[in-house]
């Protein structure tokens, strides 16, 4: 029936009767997508389309996800060619629902928030899912978390119009919004913060969702403890803050 979880019985929770279409931008995430896949029927339900993008993992990630024979499932293999936001551009521009959502496959963002985060679109044209709203959480080691609140201190002096988790890449948006901006194709985390302050700043309204982000417990993970990476990515994100601020035309 329309409007269930597949397996459930039960109505879907966004409760909108729209197409949503959620984008999973994979590399050698064959260990946890197809639980990530099964959490986002349980919790969005139908109408619903799954997009995954995989960057042709050497564990074959594409694979696992066509052979979940799973008709909401669409899997594009690119070959040659790797990013993460590239990835998802590829993948929102070949989905077809009026609400899209991306997040990562990892199982770190938890889709049973995004119910809630796309019942907001009600007044809102993109909610983010925020670990520096009130009541959000980066529970991540300590350099991590360090790190990544140091870039958001950065950002939200640099490019304002208060917005708390500019890199979240944990969203939900209504497919309008591509009328007025589109990500940048370049970068990891970068991306998202660009095309959140280019959205703000072309008038969208943007809210902001708070849950808690923890260290992974299955796959492995794409960052480095390394503390020199963590240098390399703080002082690359903090370019491209800059950047975002020049195009802008200050």
């Amino acid at each position: 029936m329309a409007g269930e979880a597949p397996g459930t019985g039960q109505a879907a929770p966004a409760g909108t009767g729209e197409l949503a279409s959620v984008i999973l931008a994979t590399y050698n995430e064959r260990e946890t997508l197809p639980e990530m896949i099964r959490q986002i029927h349980a919790h969005i339900g139908n109408p619903l389309e799954i997009v995954v993008v995989d960057d042709d993992s050497p564990d074959r990630t594409w694979e696992a996800a066509a052979g979940l024979g799973d008709p909401s499932v669409r899997v594009i293999r690119r070959t040659g060619v790797k990013g993460l936001a590239s990835a998802l551009l590829r993948g929102i521009l070949e989905s077809r629902g009026e609400i899209l959502c991306w997040w990562d496959a990892d199982m770190l963002m938890c889709p049973e928030i995004a119910p809630e985060m796309i019942r907001l679109l009600g007044d809102a044209d993109i909610v983010i899912g925020s670990r520096y709203a009130p009541g959000g959480k980066d529970a991540r080691g300590r350099a991590r978390a360090w790190t990544s609140r140091a870039v958001n201190g950065l950002a939200h002096l640099v490019l304002g119009h208060g917005i708390r988790d500019y890199d979240s890449g944990f969203i939900v948006m209504k497919r309008r919004v591509l009328d007025r901006v589109l990500p940048v194709p370049t970068g990891f985390g970068e991306y998202f913060m660009e095309f959140m302050y280019t959205a703000a700043r072309r008038g969208l309204t943007i809210r902001e969702y708070p849950y808690t982000l923890t260290e992974r417990s299955a796959g492995t993970s794409k960052g480095s403890p390394d503390p020199l990476r963590f240098l390399a990515t703080g002082i690359r994100y903090g370019i491209r803050i800059f950047v975002a601020r020049l195009r802008a035309g200050g």
